[in-house]
């Protein structure tokens, strides 16, 4: 029975210590098209095409938009995807991250 214990415990533990997340931001520029940058938002984080937009519109109004929220793992792997799917056409768009406050 102790080992049931000690597992419950193991298994609870990681519930309390949540991962830090880290938002993905989407970094406005006026080169890259706007219909580009709402195809990797729908691909690469997997956006309606109204979502896409607003997103877009947004980062071209104020400089920046928070893009979405991750584990920093997760943020990292696809702020890169989506940063290196831009460079492959030509076009400096760029995502990065930060951890949320």
């Amino acid at each position: 029975m102790s080992n049931v214990d000690l597992q419950t415990r193991t298994k609870a533990k990681p519930k309390v210590e949540r991962p830090k997340l880290h938002k993905v931001i989407l970094v406005n520029d006026d080169y890259t098209p706007r219909e580009f940058v709402v195809r990797i938002l729908k691909t690469e984080f997997r956006m309606t095409e109204d979502q896409a937009y607003k997103v877009m519109l947004t980062a071209h109004q104020r400089g920046v938009c928070v893009v979405a929220v991750f584990t920093k793992d997760v943020a990292e792997t696809k702020a890169t995807r989506a940063t290196d799917a831009a460079r492959a056409k030509g076009y400096p768009l760029l995502f990065t991250t930060e951890p949320e406050e």
